[in-house]
């Protein structure tokens, strides 16, 4: 007869119980064919009135911009209003904005990845996206911003060098821009693209033919699911995901050069770098926020994207924002301690010269509107979270504002001070290029799944398996309490 030994554990002290791991809470169980259900039918349906309500806005914006851009190449730069005084307004704080906007992306898809966090799995795919489409974005305001894109290519060095001795000044952070931002864009598409690969192989097999199962068999790259294909799949993952971890501190870090090398007041910090790359972050939660509390509603989302990834972004959107805080305060005080007189004159015309109403509105949106965040009822409330991250938008914009504007209209010499007012082409081509964003994205959620798929399965198949382990080992305990009694 075969015999089973029993060992009795040591029984835990009176008042104390066993402790046992709760299982993930990120999504709730489900079965695993429902997933796929949930997921695939946007892509499969026809698209609701809520989405075409949508489109015609954004794709209303795309043709604001082609237009407003399409007259500027024609008639030049001098449709805008920049100056002998300010040569730099709002191109490149849409440039810098739209930088910002891209790493959250990177920060919730690689980092998070890294430190094995489940509540990345809903969020990181449109997250992803929404990091292509802002540096899409980023990447057309210096090319409109040189007046002569069609020369735009000589900022490129190539071989053979048809220019002679011409070459790009490798000291230049303007340039270091073009490499950095053109890295992270191949770097971020590959790891987005490699991320949809399994789900793609996923739509693959539920199309029924046409251009929709051919596409999906192009796109999936034969993906046949085995354990060779997941293993070498995971190690890509991860290699991947190493390489844009330092992008994510590098690409805005190399953005802020470009006014840390310079010797214009406010702009000749080293504290710029870690602040833009915190800000960077705190603007792109803020946008992430936005489009996934709009696309949770109008997608029927809920059971994916829940009230707890809300509650990890806006906590994530809190500390940022009190590390941007932090910033500001710091600013202020080097030119109060560094008896640096223009410096101080400086932040002193910052919140009592003509563009004061724009830096008390940064300081509304970025310092006090992340401390709303500190109370759990603010957090697990969408409307809420809809508002503070609306405001955090609006207010990373007008912190670029403030720096680039700010700090040009008055520099050195009175006689070169100069006032800028946006023409109506300037502001044409902000509310443009959200159009540009919006389009892209709402063709996203359209034609390709949003959530990862797989990994939501894998994050529900681990909670599932961890939470039977725990019932085992609740009766084993309980089986052992008899047994000693």
């Amino acid at each position: 007869m075969r015999t089973r030994a029993i060992t009795i554990a040591p029984v835990p002290a009176k008042g104390k119980e066993a402790q046992v791991l709760p299982p993930p809470k990120c999504v709730e169980y489900l079965p695993l064919s429902q997933i796929t259900e949930d997921i695939a039918r946007p892509l499969e349906a026809r698209p609701g009135k809520g989405w075409w309500a949508c489109f015609a806005f954004a794709f209303a914006g795309l043709m604001l911009f082609g237009l407003a851009v399409s007259r500027t190449f024609i008639k030049g730069i001098g449709l805008w209003g920049l100056n002998n005084s300010v040569g730099w307004a709002f191109d490149i704080t849409n440039f810098v904005f739209w930088v910002g906007i891209g790493h959250a992306g990177t920060l919730i898809s690689a980092v998070l990845l890294l430190f094995r966090q489940q509540w990345r799995t809903s969020i990181n795919r449109s997250a992803e996206a929404m990091t292509i489409f802002a540096v899409i974005c980023a990447a057309q305001f210096p090319l409109i911003h040189m007046g002569r894109p069609w020369l735009a290519f000589w900022i490129f060095p190539y071989f053979p060098n048809q220019r002679g001795p011409l070459w790009v000044n490798f000291r230049s952070p303007l340039v270091w821009d073009v490499f950095a931002i053109n890295t992270y864009f191949i770097i971020s598409l590959v790891f987005w693209y490699l991320g949809m690969i399994p789900d793609l192989a996923t739509l693959r097999d539920r199309a029924t033919g046409g251009i929709k199962k051919a596409a999906f068999r192009l796109l999936s790259l034969g993906w046949n699911g085995s354990h060779r294909t997941w293993s070498r799949y995971e190690i890509v993952s991860l290699i991947l995901a190493g390489l844009a971890t330092p992008l994510v501190l590098s690409v805005h870090t190399i953005v802020s050069m470009d006014f840390a090398t310079s010797l214009i007041p406010g702009w000749h910090a080293t504290i710029f770098p870690p602040y833009f790359v915190a800000g960077a972050i705190y603007s792109g939660f803020g946008m992430v926020l936005t489009l996934l509390i709009i696309t949770r509603k109008t997608m029927h989302l809920e059971r994916y994207i829940t009230l707890l990834h809300l509650d990890k972004m806006a906590k994530v959107t809190m500390l940022t924002g009190m590390v941007v805080s932090y910033a500001y305060a710091t600013e202020f005080f080097s030119a109060w301690f560094g008896g640096n007189i223009y410096e101080r004159y400086h932040f002193i015309s910052r919140a009592t010269g003509p563009y004061a109403w724009c830096f008390y509105l940064m300081v509304i949106c970025n310092v006090i509107t992340p401390h709303l965040l500190w109370p759990k009822k603010v957090r697990s409330s969408v409307a809420a979270l809809f508002v503070v991250s609306i405001l955090v938008n609006i207010g990373m914009w007008f912190e670029r504002f403030v720096i680039i504007v700010g700090g040009l209209h008055r520099t050195f010499l009175p006689s070169s001070w100069g006032m800028f007012k946006p023409t109506i082409w300037d502001i044409s081509i902000l509310i443009g290029s959200f159009g540009v964003f919006f389009t892209c994205f709402l063709l996203f959620i359209r034609l390709l799944p949003m959530i990862a798929m797989w990994e939501i399965k894998g994050v529900v198949g681990h909670g599932a398996h961890r939470a039977a382990l725990n019932s085992d080992e609740e009766s084993e305990h309980r089986e052992e309490r008899v047994v000693n009694a």
